[in-house]
Order: C-alpha cells, then structure tokens, then sequence
C-alpha cells in the first residue's frame, strides 16, 4: 500500500533525506503540509496566541532546514518525533522570553541558536509551554488516529464510513443511522466492526514506522 501525500504519521525516512536538498520545493511543500499544523496546535495549546503560534511554526521549519543535513535518516540514530519535539520546544520558549522583562546584562532578542541558556529557561514561570512534550504526545496521537482514519477511508465505501463515523465517533444510536441513510442494523454494526479492525491496525502500522 503506498504512502498518501499527507501520511505524516508514517515519518517517511525517504521525505527527511529528500529535505537534505534545499531546492526540493515540492518535498518541503510536503513536510510543511504534514507537520505544520502539528506544531501550530501544539504552540496554541501551550499558550501562545496565534501571530506567535505562526511564528513557532516558521521558525521551527527554518530550524528543521538549517539542521536537517545533520539528521540521520535512519529510525536506529533516534526518534524523528523527538528531534521535532526538540526543535518545536526551542522556539516556543523562545516566544515566551519574549514576554519577559529584560534583566540586567541579559538581551531581549530571542535565542540565536537552537538550544536556549538554561538561566533564561529558569526565569520562565512555569507556562503551559513548558509542559510542552505533554501536549506534543497528545496531539501527535490524535493526528496519528486522523491520518490511520484517512488511509481507511479510502479502503471502505463512503456509506460504510459515514455509517462508522456516525456511530462510533459521533455517538449516534443505531436506529437514528438506519432511519437516516436507509440501511438495515446489521449494516451499521457491520461497518462498526469492519472499520474498527481496519483502523486498529493502521494505527499500529504508523506506530511501528515511528
């Protein structure tokens, strides 16, 4: 089964070593379409407001360019996940230095480099956005289960998912569905039971390209 353009979940070893040529356009294209709005909700839901969530994004993107040449595309040498997680981490700090008051003998340009001064990082209240890794594990699940949801869509037919997606994810009770699309129960509990199992494993297959 071949890889969807936007199967970010997959971490596609062949997408990350595409990226160490800058002039790939159409392979950036690609990552910024599948990791993009990632970042931008986790920026959101660490607390920052959405000019600085924009920022995150553009800026994490720069670091992903400016450092991809020393990623090694080879899931053994790490987790893709965790070095975006780092780099995402970075520069939303780096966003809330920018609400701090300037201390004596300190700058208040954000962090020139990709790792921040562990003294600016102690002066931080404790925001949201240093629980960042939790919020990062939250949402790559949820769009893990949004990109599983994708693939299978395209495995069933359209009455067969929407028929899954009223019960299962909208809560619907089974005699609504029937009175409304014209199936029989054991149609819907078909397609429940059917899709359940397709969904379950192509989530464990993004998993394990993790």
């Amino acid at each position: 089964m071949n890889d969807t353009p936007h199967d970010w979940q997959a971490t596609r070893w062949s997408l990350l070593a595409r990226l160490k040529n800058w002039d790939d356009q159409e392979s950036w294209r690609e990552f910024f379409d599948a990791y993009g709005q990632l970042i931008y909700c986790v920026a959101i839901k660490a607390g920052l407001r959405d000019a600085e969530a924009q920022d995150v994004v553009q800026d994490t993107l720069l670091s992903v360019a400016k450092n991809i040449q020393k990623f090694r595309c080879d899931p053994a040498a790490g987790s893709f996940k965790a070095w975006l997680l780092q780099l995402t981490r970075w520069r939303i700090l780096n966003q809330v230095k920018r609400r701090l008051p300037c201390a004596p003998g300190d700058s208040a340009s954000p962090v020139a480099g990709d790792e921040p001064r562990t003294a600016t990082i102690e002066r931080v209240p404790d925001p949201a956005s240093l629980r960042v890794e939790a919020i990062w594990d939250k949402e790559w699940e949820r769009n893990l289960l949004e990109a599983a949801k994708a693939r299978v869509q395209q495995q069933v037919s359209a009455e067969q998912f929407q028929m899954f997606e009223l019960s299962v994810v909208q809560g619907w009770p089974v005699r609504g569905i029937v009175k409304l699309l014209g199936v029989s129960a054991g149609q819907v509990y078909l397609a429940r039971h059917r899709i359940g199992k397709l969904l379950k494993k192509e989530i464990a297959r993004l998993r394990s390209r993790l």
